[in-house]
């Protein structure tokens, strides 16, 4: 080491027994000052200086400094930051330390001209890295004689650009920048002038140029740029053609860095300030760079527009969003949109979100907005009818984007548009519709608009979005007759009617709105719209009522107005459901207050969401609904009888809603579908352990033996509905198609035996066996023989037909059943999301394992495989991972650690490794709700002294909650010996790892 070390600096040698023998710690610290992780270094660095301002030594100061300097011109790359960064740290640290000496041991240990040439590039980093250190430390711009020559010494760095490209030059502007105007007069000026006279020589010179006219306007006043460079301006018409290739200069220098070069923008503020904004879009932007067919200019160019959003008047940014910048940006996001382009829209909405929430000026939001919502494709917008930009706008300035909106949807005015097509699509154009399809696709992306803005918008009010899903609604569902000032979105006609596919994607965009308005939070900053959001209540406006019931009314009232007609007008059947509805929805509202309101609530959801889909298909909902309203009155009527007569056998109303939405579930329509999810949630809290019985029978593998098969089979135009409640499992369903395979199998061979022997039955009949040579079969004979063989293939045929057709049934049936439980997962994983907390989710437990283990015996074909990834999903993320758990077990202490033991014993007697894994993950989640419980009968210990954390650690560790230690030390401890002792047991290491590490008392 002590050889080593003459080569770290001069105290090595002018005192070998002072430095070097104070110990290895304080050598070591220039050892991770230079290693390449950052975080090593910085705490070296704050080591060292703790050290040196501890023990206040000259010799070990001076070592540091010599050491320090030294390795600025290291050959690492990693070190030579390190090392700068700490000498600044020193030398802020230690002022009296004089930055002149500092910077003269520079020069003389990294002289450029003395130096080998090889080291060159180490010499000039080493100079380069020491300005820097000057700088960080914040005493260079005090220290005039320093500041001085170190700006020399930059310009002289300037000159190696092999090695330090434009990095001398940019430091030279940042120390520029920060120094007052009186030295940058007094001091840099003259040593400047050289440089500033040369600005439209490189993109650097202009850059310095630039920021001194910003930060010195004292100094570069008009009169001295003309001295400089003959134009008391910078942005005029002489020299725009040397802008615009300064320009595109800069834009290839820093490609690779993907963002907009500091010069650009510094030139687009000189051009507002000097009043030359227009001159500078027009002519530098639009008609200069633009021209150049190169990616890093024009991505320059929309880096330009985004950043200069915030910077723009009213009538400046007219300009640029109606420009030509805007067209280009346009063009380029519809041809990359294939996966390998590069994408700019998202960094241009990243460049509109900054102005918007930046913004306080409503008239400008709502200027960009229009702007790029105008920017369209043959009618569609380029911007994403789903971006969340809107969430920043202010109340005034999204009324009125709304408003324009709707009017536009209305009366939509391709003028105003800055529209352009494709090349594909000039070439595949038909006039004689073009006009047509402009209009769709505007109407398409303006409704997707507002139904988005439901959700994006943060300062929405609920006027606001029922506002929104009105004119959704009546634009799905119906068309007016003529102009109805009652009718606020009857009050406009359209200028061009819709046509029925406009109504049907209006149609679709509503019913996502719908499921959008069924989960929104309360609106509203009253006392009551917060209390209703403390209790996690949503689909409901601040005085309590439905969303969807507000639709139904205004729905009834557009039914019983004359100035407006429904798409599909309702039969009388469809009018009197209806109106049934309507007036069972009345009853349920005045029972709300008498019983239960969850009840009530949930039945009202379920009969509303059927009820609107009367809208859109007329004929499947009349059916459901009229067997719901039956059910609703049943469920009501036998209300007043049971609080009178208790009778356990008799459903509740849960098991009545869980019955009525498996049924749904089973149907084919998607829509059904949502709003059996959608009600689902609104009964999760509410959920019995006899309605969570009848979700789990649907995966109950016995319920096939002894009920018949319940599924939704599709053959055309045919359908067989039967209960879902009595849905098959599959894996029983598996096994038994493999039975069903074999005794095929064996029966097509008895099939074949007594098929032969009939057909020998019918030749022996028709003498067709016997063989003599001189008599022969006449004519009729053999007639009645052929038509006996023909029936008989005929009917063999039918059978052999009959039993394909029984087949391809069964397959279906298959294929409809596991579709049907996929859906039923989802409302256990709705259960297990909502209602973490629920003592019922112990229920859930051992279904779900045997589900995932009968999948992994069944078939592997891709219907399996996905249920099986779903289901095991919903297990470990669901359910094992939920941060949330039951908090209320000490009731049920034993149950649960029973279940445990069960647990871990189906784990060890299991053969798979992987479902004995789900199993064992399974105990370790209710070990964890077990622990996590506070016992009744022992108090958690407490640590002596509260403020010790490692007590409080250790305390946490140490208390056993719930969870009985001995009893489960038994049931993992034979566990373990089984996997210790057994050559070929399930259990792996990892599950035993995984249990001492998040278990280790």
């Amino acid at each position: 080491m002590e050889q080593m070390e003459p080569r770290g600096g001069g105290a090595a040698v002018t005192d070998p027994r002072g430095v070097l023998r104070q110990g290895r710690a304080f050598l070591d610290f220039f050892w991770d000052i230079a290693k390449p992780e950052q975080e090593v270094r910085l705490a070296a660095t704050e080591s060292l200086l703790r050290h040196l301002r501890e023990g206040k030594k000259d010799d070990e100061l001076k070592y540091t400094l010599k050491r320090l300097v030294e390795g600025l011109g290291a050959t690492r790359e990693a070190a030579r930051p390190g090392f700068s960064l700490a000498l600044a740290q020193v030398l802020q640290a230690f002022e009296e330390i004089p930055l002149c000496s500092i910077l003269e041991q520079i020069k003389e240990k990294h002289n450029l001209e003395k130096v080998k040439k090889k080291l060159v590039r180490n010499a000039a980093f080493g100079n380069f890295f020491g300005v820097m250190a000057l700088f960080q430390s914040g005493r260079l711009v005090k220290d005039r004689k320093a500041l001085l020559e170190s700006i020399q010494l930059l310009q002289q760095l300037t000159n190696h650009q092999t090695h330090l490209r434009d990095l001398p030059r940019k430091t030279l502007i940042d120390i520029t920048s920060e120094v007052p105007e009186a030295v940058f007069e007094e001091v840099l000026f003259d040593i400047l002038q050289g440089d500033l006279s040369s600005a439209f020589t490189s993109p650097e010179n202009l850059h310095l140029l630039l920021v001194g006219m910003q930060k010195f306007p004292g100094v570069l006043k008009p009169k001295k740029l003309k001295k400089l460079f003959g134009s008391p301006t910078v942005v005029n018409k002489e020299n725009i053609s040397r802008l615009v290739e300064l320009l595109k200069s800069a834009a290839k220098s820093e490609k690779e860095d993907k963002k907009l070069p500091s010069v650009v923008f510094d030139l687009l503020q000189v051009a507002l300030k000097e009043g030359a904004f227009e001159l500078f879009w027009n002519e530098v932007v639009e008609n200069g760079l633009l021209k150049e067919k190169s990616g890093p200019v024009s991505y320059m160019c929309y880096r330009l527009l985004g950043s200069a959003l915030p910077l723009l008047s009213m009538e400046q940014l007219q300009v640029v969003l109606k420009g030509k910048v805007m067209l280009h940006y346009g063009e380029h996001v519809v041809a990359t949109q294939s996966p390998q382009g590069f994408k700019f829209a998202a960094e241009m909405e990243g460049y509109i979100d900054t102005f918007l929430s930046g913004c306080d000026d409503p008239e400008r939001q709502l200027a960009v907005m229009m702007g790029f919502s105008t920017l369209t494709n043959q009618g569609r917008p380029v911007l994403l009818s789903a971006s969340r930009v809107v969430r920043h706008l202010q109340a005034v300035a999204l009324q009125k984007y709304i408003s324009w909106l709707k009017d536009m949807f209305l009366r939509p005015d391709l003028d105003c548009c800055l529209d352009f097509s494709s090349n594909r699509q000039k070439q595949n154009r038909q006039n004689a519709d073009i006009a047509q399809q402009k209009i769709a696709r505007l109407r398409r992306w303006i409704i997707h608009r507002l139904v988005n803005i439901t959700e994006s918008a943060t300062r929405k009010e609920e006027s606001l979005v029922m506002d929104i899903a009105r004119f959704c609604f009546f634009h799905a569902f119906f068309v007016a007759k003529k102009k109805n000032s009652q009718i606020a979105e009857a009050s406009v006609l359209p200028s061009e009617p819709l046509n029925e596919r406009d109504h049907t994607e209006t149609e679709n965009y509503f019913f996502g709105l719908l499921q959008t308005l069924n989960t929104l939070p309360v609106l509203g900053d009253t006392a009551k719209a917060a209390a209703l959001r403390e209790k996690h209540v949503h689909g409901v406006t601040a005085d309590g009522k439905l969303w969807i019931f507000l639709l139904v009314e205004y729905a009834n009232k557009l039914l019983s107005s004359e100035h407006v007609k429904a798409v599909k007008p309702f039969t009388k059947e469809q009018k009197d459901i209806w109106e049934r509805t309507l007036q069972s929805v009345k009853n349920l509202q005045k029972k709300e207050n008498k019983s239960d309101s969850a009840k009530v609530g949930a039945f009202q959801q379920l009969l509303l969401s059927i009820a609107i889909h009367l809208f859109k298909n007329q004929s499947e909902t009349v059916d459901v609904l009229s067997d719901l309203l039956n059910c609703t009155e049943r469920a009501f009527s036998k209300e007043t009888k049971k609080k009178k007569k208790t009778d356990n056998s008799e459903p509740g109303w849960v098991e009545v809603m869980v019955e009525i939405l498996l049924s749904l579930l089973a149907q084919p329509s998607l829509l059904l579908r949502r709003i059996s999810k959608s009600v689902f949630v609104w009964i999760c809290p509410n959920l019995t352990k006899r309605g969570l019985q009848l979700i789990l029978d649907v995966f109950d593998p016995n319920q096939e033996q002894n009920e018949e098969s319940a599924v939704v089979v599709m053959e055309e135009s045919n359908k067989k509905t039967k209960s879902a409640q009595d849905t098959d499992e599959e894996g029983s369903g598996d096994s038994s198609d493999e039975d069903n395979t074999d005794s095929e199998d064996e029966e097509s061979e008895e099939v074949d035996d007594n098929f032969r022997s009939q057909l020998m039955k019918v030749l022996q009949a028709g003498n067709a066996l016997v063989y003599k040579s001189d008599e022969e079969l006449d004519d009729e004979a053999m007639m009645a023989l052929d038509k006996n063989i023909s029936a008989l293939f005929a009917e063999q045929q039918k059978r052999i037909q009959a039993k394909k057709d029984e087949k391809d049934r069964m397959r279906k049936e298959k294929i409809l059943r596991r579709d049907f439980k996929a859906k039923v997962l989802d409302l256990i994983d709705v259960f297990l999301i909502k209602q973490a907390e629920n003592p019922l989710v112990f229920d859930i437990i051992e279904p779900l394992l045997q589900l995932i283990e009968q999948c992994m015996s069944s078939d592997s074909d891709k219907q399996e495989v996905d249920f099986l990834q779903k289901t095991a999903s919903i297990f470990k993320n669901s359910l094992c991972r939920n941060k949330q758990y039951c908090k209320t077990v000490a009731s049920l202490q034993e149950d649960v650690h029973a279940l445990v033991q069960r647990l871990v014993k189906k784990a060890c007697k299991h053969t798979d490794s992987a479902v004995a894994l789900y199993y064992f993950s399974a105990s370790l989640y209710l070990l964890k709700v077990l622990k996590g419980n506070t016992s009744s009968t022992l108090p958690p210990p407490e640590p002596e002294k509260q403020s010790d954390s490692r007590a409080k650690q250790a305390c946490q560790l140490l208390n056993p909650g719930c969870l009985n230690v001995k009893k489960v030390a038994v049931i993992y401890q034979q566990a373990l010996t089984q996997f210790l002792s057994k050559r070929n047991s399930p259990l792996t290491c990892s599950m035993f790892h995984d249990l001492f590490k998040r278990f280790p008392v």
